[in-house]
């Protein structure tokens, strides 16, 4: 596998691939044990939100290097109808679709850096990392 994967995501299957990669990607950075599933939870979570907002996008997964540390750096990005209020949709339990609302909120607690930009009718992306320990 290179130190670098580009996954489109359009269906429930994809979210599954990604999540894969993820964690595949995550292991070559040098990250182990239970960060392997935060990775790939994280993964999941925004993959869904594509899927379900935005009907389509793609993840950019990429192992990032920051001195002696190695981790993983996702970029996820659609073209979806954004997102109107991201401080709103960043707080545990607000949905504007018929989940719990915690995918977003979630995933930046599970990743250590953490980046939503959006704007109304002009799609999503979301960087995230985490650092191998």
């Amino acid at each position: 596998m290179t130190d670098e994967a580009r996954l489109r995501v359009d269906r429930d299957a994809d979210v599954v691939t990604a999540r894969q990669k993820g964690r595949e990607l995550a292991v070559l950075a040098g990250i182990s044990g239970s960060d392997l599933t935060v990775v790939a939870t994280a993964i999941s979570e925004i993959a869904r939100n594509i899927v379900v907002y935005a009907k389509r996008g793609e993840i950019v997964l990429k192992i990032a290097q920051n001195g002696h540390r190695r981790g993983v750096i996702v970029i996820a990005s659609d073209q979806g109808p954004g997102i109107a209020d991201i401080a709103m949709a960043m707080r545990d339990g607000f949905s504007t679709g018929k989940s719990l609302g915690l995918g977003l909120p979630g995933a930046r607690r599970l990743m250590d850096e953490f980046e939503i930009v959006s704007e109304p009718g002009n799609g999503v992306t979301v960087t995230m990392t985490k650092w191998s320990r």
